[in-house]
């Protein structure tokens, strides 16, 4: 059994937001005609990345937690993540928003981009000997500066206040995924790409990548939302 590992990991992930989503109150069904274009986009570039660092042995897949499925090179379950993730997360954000009304972050919005650019760019470039923590830190600078010129602060308040409710069940997928609970990881990290500190068994390096990962789907969402005037809580 330990082969589905990785799969129920993918379907626990989703289970919860998937039957919620038809909850009178929340409407997230209503909204899906923005996230899927969103999750399909935002895979696409993810995906392409995935296959690279895997090729480059900046990590790999342990076959035993795995079905044995694979599509470039990539597990079945890997392209499951993107979906299955992307749709949890951003459906934290919208439950979010609708339990809580007062953008209690919206204060933070421009310090969060002012200082936190910088900070990736140059650590970017203080790692540039190690793969996954240089073009983490690059890529996750990118996204936030284009959301920013789009948007300017208009979502970042609530982007936020997901993103840190985000991080409880992401380190607890996480850590099984880097072997928390496991007797080996079902990701193997190589680590002389990045710099070897451990969240429990998470990379740290990790915790950049999903904050890239989330926003850039709801970038796209919001996007896509006003285009389709998707109707909110309210309506």
């Amino acid at each position: 059994m330990e082969k589905y590992l990785y799969l129920s990991i993918n379907i626990l992930t989703i289970s919860f937001p998937l039957v919620r989503s038809f909850e009178p109150k929340i409407h997230f069904a209503r909204k899906w005609s923005a996230l899927f274009p969103a999750i399909v986009f935002t895979a696409a570039f993810f995906l392409v990345w995935d296959h690279w660092f895997t090729v480059m042995g900046v990590w790999e897949f342990n076959p035993r937690y795995l079905l044995g499925i694979y599509l470039f090179e990539l597990p079945l379950e890997e392209w499951l993540f993107f979906i299955t993730v992307p749709f949890a997360c951003v459906f934290i954000y919208e439950v979010l928003k609708y339990f809580f009304p007062k953008d209690y972050f919206q204060n933070w919005s421009k310090p969060f981009v002012y200082v936190l650019v910088p900070f990736l760019v140059g650590f970017g470039f203080i790692h540039l000997d190690k793969w996954y923590t240089s073009v983490n830190c690059f890529v996750g600078a990118a996204v936030l500066i284009l959301h920013f010129l789009v948007f300017n602060d208009r979502f970042l308040g609530r982007f936020i206040f997901a993103y840190l409710v985000h991080l409880i069940p992401f380190f607890i997928c996480n850590g099984i995924l880097t072997g928390g609970i496991t007797e080996e990881p079902v990701v193997i990290y190589n680590n002389a790409e990045n710099l070897g500190i451990r969240i429990w068994t998470v990379p740290v390096e990790d915790a950049i990548y999903s904050m890239t990962l989330l926003l850039m789907n709801v970038s796209i969402f919001e996007r896509l939302r006003a285009q389709k005037t998707i109707p909110s809580f309210k309506s």
